[in-house]
């Protein structure tokens, strides 16, 4: 799994190669690409994403904050996409996600151990999801939309700690985005919609499966998130960002919401390569929601 992880950075950073110089743009990638903003027939769009979720504090089954041990979650999401109409507007794509995770007081850093057993630690590729983005209005070119399918590959493994959502996911995401100020500021917007497929919890056999894994199941999955960015140069902005989030209880007998704030920002390092850093904390939750930080960077490629 570290091999995997070193060639993926390794290509990222020889992409880098390609000199600003190389082509004339009138615009960096970190203001013309926006998740609104679909590829070119033959362009390539590599994103390499690394996310670390840690948290203190939970809710009861309210809203009241109480401790618990340090909880950490891992998670790198890659997306490789690709233009295939004349028009740009339909693209089709590939994610998968690898995770770790420790419980029990383990330290934030731990996770990038990426243990295996049965107590306190748990890492693997976890989801491969076929994904599709499009453009339904040409007069609108900042509006697309992406829908995704998460399969989940990983063994099924009783009595393990969690790893990931035990469910077919389908998840569709509504992004647009709007430039103003000469160019210097941007809203980004986008709304999901997302439902967890699979059996209840509560109907798993407990003898060959891990049924913490299936609290999501049968139950629909709504973020709505906010972006304000402010282009400093043409070749970095910074953000800062909100998200709403419920998960709503179709059949499962579990619902939870969440209120997440956060600030980040991006760079152009070429041509072809940007890097982007951002902090999320939980503000507020209900019914045993972490109420921890996200902190995150990535690397994205377009070619």
């Amino acid at each position: 799994m570290k091999k995997t992880l070193i060639i993926i950075l390794v290509l990222a950073f020889n992409l880098n190669g390609f000199s600003q110089d190389d082509a004339d743009v009138k615009k960096s990638n970190i203001q013309e690409y926006t998740p609104s903003k679909l590829l070119k027939k033959g362009q390539w769009d590599i994103k390499f994403f690394n996310s670390l979720y840690t948290q203190t504090e939970s809710t009861d089954s309210g809203s009241r904050s109480v401790k618990i041990a340090r909880q950490n979650f891992f998670t790198n999401t890659t997306e490789i996409y690709t233009g295939i109409s004349a028009n740009s507007r339909v693209n089709i794509g590939l994610i998968f996600q690898v995770r770790a995770n420790t419980f029990g007081g383990k330290g934030a850093f731990e996770v990038f151990n990426f243990e295996n057993n049965n107590t306190d630690a748990r890492s693997g590729l976890t989801t491969l999801a076929p994904s599709i983005r499009f453009q339904p209005f040409s007069s609108v070119p900042y509006f697309s939309v992406t829908t995704s399918v998460y399969f989940p590959i990983f063994k099924d493994t009783p009595n393990a700690p969690y790893l990931d959502k035990r469910s077919v996911f389908w998840e569709t995401k509504f992004f647009y985005d709007k430039t103003f100020g000469g160019d210097k500021w941007q809203i980004f917007t986008e709304v999901d919609l997302g439902f967890n497929f699979g059996e209840k919890s509560q109907d798993a056999n407990p003898e060959n499966a891990n049924i913490g894994e299936r609290f999501a199941n049968n139950s629909l999955f709504l973020p709505f998130s906010a972006f304000l960015s402010y282009f400093p140069s043409d070749k970095s902005t910074v953000f800062i960002n909100g998200q709403q989030t419920f998960l709503i209880d179709l059949g499962n007998d579990f619902a939870q919401n969440y209120t997440q704030l956060g600030f980040g920002g991006k760079y152009q390092l070429s041509q072809v390569l940007n890097i982007e850093t951002s902090i999320g904390k939980i503000v507020a939750g209900n019914n045993f929601q972490g109420l921890g930080q996200t902190f995150s960077l990535g690397l994205r490629a377009i070619f």
